[in-house]
């Protein structure tokens, strides 16, 4: 059986991308959690020395297929694709699809002030901070622009109620930036807001941030706003 090495469901963005996407799609797999701790990044933490034992790359998520050891969530998303033809991970169309990993790249590789900024924080109410970042922070307003335009356009193109019409990759590469708009309380258009409460009702979404409620761990470098829990 495939095992996804994830990280805390509270704060990993990374994590929460294959995991949705796997369960979503509704293939078997075994979830392992390599908790972070205060010290997590640090070459000599228990986080480290228990990936790298399986990961030389030293980072969650991963997927172990058997011998396969397949790191960062691109990777992990097509190797599914690859894995399973018949789950249609990826549109079927050949446009759609170009349009689905074109969006997949820019959120892979952009969004940089918005990732930094606000971080995923999902038991957290952090909408007082998202005032101030808006306020004080033209990258992320910037950001934030380009964000409503890339989705409202798929939205609009394709009719929803995903990106590109049905569920696919992009959506639950997607998904942790949902999850952002809503603890820091980013004002969106009402297309925008209705796409990101779908995506909140996927079941697989649903049962990662239920998830993540019940974890009350308080990691204080993915903390920047909080001192306590």
């Amino acid at each position: 059986m495939l095992k996804l090495y994830i990280g805390n469901k509270n704060y990993s963005s990374w994590s929460m991308r294959p995991w949705v996407l796997l369960k979503q799609s509704v293939i078997a797999f075994e979830e392992v959690v390599v908790r972070f701790g205060d010290d997590f990044s640090a070459p000599g933490s228990e986080f480290k020395k228990t990936v790298l034992a399986l990961n030389p790359a030293g980072t969650v998520p991963f997927l172990v297929d058997g011998d396969i050891v397949v790191s960062d969530t691109l990777a992990i998303a097509e190797y599914l694709a690859e894995s399973f033809p018949d789950k249609l991970l990826w549109p079927t169309d050949k446009a759609r699809r170009a349009q689905a990993r074109s969006a997949c790249a820019e959120m892979h590789g952009g969004f940089r002030a918005i990732r930094k900024h606000c971080g995923m924080n999902i038991e957290a109410d952090l909408a007082l901070q998202g005032e101030l970042l808006l306020r004080d922070h033209a990258d992320v307003r910037n950001e934030l622009a380009r964000l409503v335009q890339l989705w409202g356009g798929l939205l609009a193109q394709h009719g929803g109620p995903m990106l590109l019409g049905d569920f696919s990759i992009a959506d639950a590469y997607f998904a942790p930036m949902a999850s952002r708009l809503k603890t820091y309380a980013l004002p969106v258009p009402s297309d925008i807001a209705a796409y990101v409460e779908r995506v909140h009702a996927l079941p697989s979404v649903t049962a990662w941030t239920d998830a993540a409620r019940t974890e009350h761990d308080f990691v204080v470098e993915d903390e920047p706003y909080r001192l306590r829990s």
